[in-house]
């Protein structure tokens, strides 16, 4: 199907034809503009119970979380939740509603974590982040009455990939986590699929800002086939915890996070797969443009509610 109405009408009021590329900019200048971009089509946040900023044991030092709970009265399933950006931009300030969103779709305690950004952290840093933030919460659930037997990680855009690798990691002795919620992750750094062709430069995404995110990301000595890196390069994805897969039509990561999906499920992954028609990358952002990012919202909860209320 075309672009849907809203969004190519979106797109039609916000076009500036002679405006330079944002990987070309100063990078505070970059960054600057992105954060603004977060808040592009959202509502007005939502009132959650209790919103706390926090600060967890890092590797590098603590990490600054925020921490959303619904129903402090009672003991919750956790969801840690990794923000996009493409490692290099945005913050839990710009997926504040997004997660505030969650939060209350889920009735899940959300933790969204604001991991180290490259360049001047450049991979596996941010992992790291998201690694040790997640194995912190089985331990330290209980103190905002979070149960520790039920964690989940999610995560949009490179917040995918985070969550995709820290899932892939857990396996190896790390936390038992019940399930992943991806968002038209970043998947593979060989930029190299049918979708990055056909998009190309058409939409705010980019190819060509998608392969500078990675080169900003893995710097030049970073190896783009770690499979905690690019996750599709992994070659054992078994015993993965179940998935759900979020991509937008109109995306150069499409085909990237679909191929992953199959991936998982030719691996013996349980798989959700939803490819939203008509939807551009950073849709679910998007909850004051598109009726997608709220019905979008509603599977990512009804999936990641069936798959921790599984491990009650």
């Amino acid at each position: 199907m075309p672009v849907a109405p809203e969004i190519q009408a979106h797109l039609d009021a916000t076009a500036r034809p002679d405006a330079p590329a944002l990987e070309s900019l100063a990078l505070d200048v970059a960054r600057e503009q992105a954060l603004a971009i977060g808040f592009v089509g959202a509502r007005e946040p939502e009132p959650v119970e209790v919103v706390e900023d926090r600060h967890l044991p890092g590797p590098a030092g603590d990490i600054p979380v925020r921490v959303y709970d619904p129903d402090p009265e009672e003991t919750s399933s956790v969801v840690a939740y990794f923000h996009g950006g493409g490692f290099v931009f945005m913050s839990i300030e710009t997926h504040d509603r997004v997660c505030r969103r969650l939060a209350n779709a889920t009735k899940a305690v959300v933790v969204s974590v604001d991991y180290r950004l490259a360049p001047e952290h450049r991979f596996p840093a941010a992992l790291d982040d998201c690694m040790a933030v997640t194995h912190w919460l089985t331990g330290h659930a209980a103190e905002f009455a979070g149960d520790p037997e039920r964690i989940a990680v999610a995560g949009d855009s490179s917040g995918g990939n985070l969550a995709a690798a820290t899932a892939l990691a857990a396996r190896n002795g790390g936390p038992g986590l019940a399930a992943q919620a991806l968002v038209y992750p970043v998947i593979d750094a060989a930029c190299a699929t049918k979708s990055f062709a056909e998009i190309a430069d058409r939409f705010p995404l980019t190819a060509s800002q998608m392969r500078w995110f990675w080169s900003q990301y893995l710097g030049p000595d970073g190896d783009p086939a770690d499979p905690y890196a690019s996750v599709l390069r992994a070659t054992d994805l078994a015993e993965a915890p179940p998935a759900l897969v979020i991509t937008a039509e109109y995306d150069v990561l499409r085909d990237e996070g679909e191929a992953y999906a199959q991936a998982l499920r030719d691996a013996g992954v349980d798989v959700s797969s939803l490819r939203y028609p008509g939807m551009i990358h950073g849709f679910l952002s998007m909850d004051a443009l598109t009726p997608a990012a709220d019905e979008a919202m509603a599977e990512i909860a009804a999936f990641l509610t069936r798959a921790l209320d599984a491990r009650s």
